[in-house]
């Protein structure tokens, strides 16, 4: 008996073995030979469609920073394991900079350089490789597989033409931790004797981050890709973050990378005003605030749902601060905080903490002997619906993150942030940004008078 038992279980780990490469085999069949993909020096898809800044929404149910991809192109060196792509984009969403602008990154070695069936199967097929855990699921077989170099992603084949339906991998993404990319394929054409989809879509765990719909897609061609900018080089980037006064009891405190956050001093504790773009730079900020003085730092307010604004939630959380934030932001702000940060482990992901959260509504006085700040939610700005930003009556101090910024091209939501000054019956004299240069309040209206949409306007 226990022989034949195994003799059952070899006879199953064979059957599984087996099945694991044929996957693969079918596919290659299906997407025109295994030596044709494995000829394969390089390839070029060109497209066009769009793409989402993830994180960017204008509040957490709003509408998603979206762009019209009016030219995509992605080069993939199959030899030198390079991958270049460009983007040349249109804005559909009110926005700041240049209205049109164009990105140009090359990369050694990405896991996104697998996310195409051509690369994958071929990276399936190299000596080194694994292949494991076939499954079905739906219409679709699904395998494991690790690249020689380590990256490991999963491939999803119909079963009825064994063409690649999906391939996913896993990553670290900015304020979410852990991730599941997931790039999904159909209508495929023939391209020298192989099979290429001309509809291509990629996902951040269910959010929409690009849908390309090509107009070319090339194989074998002459391609010279640069290496990327850093290459060849250790580079190291020192944050300083240098504390100034602004008014009694009030700090700047502006970072070498052009963020700057703000210190309130109460009777008995401080309060932050934003910790953004990294945890490097929330850390430095909040250590920063605590030397200033003997109180303890408490608070922090996050003005903004935005990816940027918010990146500092989970230290700002590990550090023990309580966060206030505008009533909507504060759901999203939870599942931020309750994500796994597996991959690449913060400080919370470290040490485990229970958030405490105020939520704002319309407004909220914090006021003590010492201090008073006024937070007040933005109305009717089509670009930070989820806005908060604070004035200090003493002071006459505007103190914000998002409204405005003396170095951005066009201010298009502009003539809303003067209009809900006026609406709350706010005397501002200086304007103190998360981005850009404290200025006096006539110099920031002139600047979005000038600015307002890309020309001059009234208001």
């Amino acid at each position: 008996m226990k022989a034949a038992i195994a003799v059952l279980i070899l006879a199953v780990g064979l059957a599984q073995s087996a099945a694991e490469p044929r996957v693969i085999d079918d596919a290659a069949r299906a997407l025109g030979g295994r030596e044709r993909i494995l000829a394969l020096r390089n390839m070029q898809v060109d497209g066009e469609g769009l793409a989402t800044d993830v994180g960017q929404q204008s509040d957490p149910g709003g509408d998603k920073a979206t762009w019209q991809v009016t030219a995509f192109s992605r080069r993939i060196d199959l030899i030198s394991g390079r991958m270049q792509t460009q983007q040349h984009r249109a804005a559909k969403f009110p926005f700041p900079g240049d209205n049109a602008p164009r990105f140009d990154e090359v990369v050694d070695g990405s896991v996104e350089m697998f996310h195409h069936p051509l690369t994958l199967i071929r990276a399936a097929l190299e000596p080194g490789a694994k292949v494991e855990h076939p499954r079905q699921a739906g219409r679709e077989t699904l395998v494991d597989i690790t690249t020689r170099g380590g990256h490991v992603l999963t491939l999803s084949v119909d079963r009825e033409s064994n063409l690649p339906t999906r391939i996913t991998s896993t990553a670290d993404y900015p304020n979410l931790g852990d991730v599941v990319v997931t790039t999904t394929f159909d209508g495929y054409e023939e391209v020298g004797g192989l099979k290429m989809p001309t509809h291509i879509t990629t996902d951040v765990d269910r959010y929409r981050q690009f849908e390309i719909r090509t107009t070319r897609n090339s194989l074998n061609g002459v391609m010279t890709l640069a290496a990327p900018v850093a290459a060849g080089a250790a580079t190291f980037s020192f944050l300083v973050v240098t504390p100034q006064p602004i008014g009694r009891g009030i700090w700047s405190i502006e970072g070498s990378d052009g963020y700057r956050s703000v210190v309130f001093e109460f009777a008995d504790h401080l309060t932050l005003f934003g910790v953004a773009f990294s945890e490097q730079h929330s850390k430095a900020v909040i250590d920063a605030a605590r030397r200033l003085s003997s109180k303890p730092l408490t608070q922090v307010i996050i003005p903004s749902n935005h990816s940027d604004e918010a990146a500092g939630l989970r230290v700002a959380v590990a550090e023990g601060l309580t966060v206030i934030a505008y009533r909507t932001g504060v759901d999203t702000f939870r599942d931020l905080v309750a994500r796994p940060h597996s991959i690449a482990p913060d400080a919370l992901a470290r040490e485990p903490r229970l958030p405490r959260f105020v939520a704002v509504d319309d407004a909220m006085t914090l006021r003590d002997q010492s201090m008073e700040v006024r937070l007040y939610h933005v109305k009717d700005n089509p670009r930070e619906a989820a806005n908060l930003f604070a004035y200090v009556p003493r002071d006459r101090l505007l103190i914000q993150a998002g409204l405005y910024d003396a170095t951005w091209h066009q201010h298009p939501w502009g003539a809303n942030v003067l209009w809900n000054l006026e609406q709350r019956k706010l005397t501002v004299e200086r304007d103190v940004p998360e981005h850009g240069p404290i200025e006096s309040y006539g110099t920031m209206a002139k600047t979005i008078y000038l600015r307002a949409g890309g020309r001059r306007r009234a208001f």
